[in-house]
This record gives C-alpha cells, sequence and structure tokens, in this order.
C-alpha cells in the first residue's frame, strides 16, 4: 500500500533530506528505518529537498509498503528505529497514483530571525542572527511587493543548471514580530532553489538600510539582469507544512 508520512526532524545534524554516499540524511536514515520493518529496501519520495542546516516540521513523503499493519501502526514503527532527531508526525493511506512531489499544489515555509544585539542560547541553530536595526516597516513594503506572480529568477541559485521556469507565485508572505523574533511565513504554489532564504536575505538588506527598495524592484522586473547573492542561513528555515487537495 502506499503511504503519505509527514515528517518533522531537526536540519543541523543532517546532510538535508536527499540520499548522499555519507548515509547522514534524513532519507538515508528513513529508508534504514524502514528497511528494518520491511526487511526490504525500499525507496521513498519526498515533496522536495531541503539543504543541510535546514529543518522540518511537515515535510511529505509518500512510499510503498507491504501491508504488514494499518497505516497508522506504521509511526510508531518506524519512529523506534529512526534518531530522535527525525520523527514520523502523520501516516495515512493513500492511492496509487498520488505522489508527494508531483501531486503537491504547494508548500509553506517559515524563516526566523532573531533581531538583538546578542543571540539567546536556545536560538542557536534555530535561527538567524541579525544583530543590526531591521524596520519592520520597510520589511513589510518589501514583502508585499514580492507577494503575487513574478518570474523569481534573481532569487534563484542553479543546482546543476538553470530551471527551464522560473515563475512562481507567491500567495502570502506573513510577518510577525514578538520581541526579538521576527517570523516570515511564505506560502506559494512552488519554490526554486534557495528561493525563500534569497527572499529573505534579500528582504533584510534592504529593511536594514543596506540598499533601497527599488534595488530590490530591478530583481522583480528585470530577473535575467543580475542575481542576488543575499542568501539568509539555512538554520532559520523550516518547511512547515505541504499541501494537497
Amino acid at each position: 500500500m502506499r503511504l503519505l508520512l509527514v515528517v518533522a526532524y531537526d536540519g543541523a545534524a543532517f546532510d538535508g533530506w536527499q540520499s548522499q554516499p555519507s548515509g547522514r540524511t534524513v532519507q538515508d536514515h528513513l529508508e534504514a528505518a524502514i528497511s528494518t520493518v520491511t526487511g526490504q529496501r525500499i525507496r521513498t519520495h519526498a515533496a522536495g529537498r531541503t539543504d543541510t542546516g535546514v529543518h522540518a516540521l511537515g515535510q511529505a513523503v509518500h512510499v510503498d509498503v507491504p501491508e504488514l499493519m494499518s497505516a497508522d501502526k506504521w509511526i510508531a514503527a518506524l519512529n523506534g528505529n529512526l534518531p530522535s532527531t527525525i520523527r514520523v508526525v502523520r501516516s495515512r493511506q493513500v492511492p496509487t497514483d498520488f505522489h508527494a512531489r508531483f501531486s503537491s499544489l504547494g508548500k509553506t515555509y517559515r524563516y526566523r530571525i532573531w533581531n538583538s544585539a546578542w543571540m539567546h542560547p536556545l536560538e542557536l541553530g534555530r535561527a538567524w542572527h541579525v544583530a543590526g536595526t531591521v524596520d519592520m516597516a520597510t520589511l513589510s513594503a518589501v514583502t508585499q511587493k514580492l507577494e503575487g506572480h513574478h518570474d523569481f529568477h534573481a532569487f534563484s541559485a542553479n543546482r546543476g543548471g538553470p530551471p527551464e521556469n522560473s515563475e512562481r507565485t507567491l500567495h502570502a508572505i506573513r510577518l510577525r514580530k514578538r520581541g526579538p523574533l521576527i517570523t516570515l511565513e511564505i506560502d506559494g504554489d512552488g519554490f526554486l532553489y534557495k528561493m525563500v532564504r534569497l527572499i529573505v536575505g534579500s528582504a533584510i538588506h534592504v529593511a536594514a538600510g543596506r540598499s533601497p527598495i527599488d534595488w530590490l524592484e530591478r530583481l522583480l522586473t528585470h530577473p535575467r539582469e543580475r542575481r542576488s547573492n543575499r542568501c539568509a542561513p539555512a538554520e532559520g528555515l523550516y518547511l512547515l507544512k505541504v499541501r494537497y487537495k
């Protein structure tokens, strides 16, 4: 039967999602746990790849497994064979034509920024420390300009080659500030390689007064002229959820 697993993990301990020769990826550990339970080597398929250091609260993964138990019992079976920094939080049976990546309607990412002169020790590896002033009115104006349908080529990095189509739609960017913690939740129909980190890094670059807002507007209106090199670090990024019908 085909299962849809929702997986949470602390990305600091792993070399990203996708299987690597090192064996130190989330996919490697999940497939090892499945192998222990089933006695078979079974491939998993995720909604998208996360880089080294990126966290997930709701990574979506599908896998075809023998009918050894009901879908909900796979949660305990897999968690008993996974490191404590990876957990299957939900499991349900889905049709055999379901695909974690190609059936997705979009994703939501969360990015956390600790805006203070000093970094809280419990936020190390969980947020980006930005010590200088961040103007929230400017940051709000920047995020509003990024919403909607655009060519985000300037906010992407090459992964072996440029994407054929770099147009994407950002449905909403929700901005919150509580004390020194700034949170951006970015919901879109799809994301390019490092797109969220480049959007956040560029937005903070403007909100910190290092470039005018028209610098960012130019990246949106003339995306093939140049790329942003203002990439926020991995540790502040979380894959929050993947949306399906």
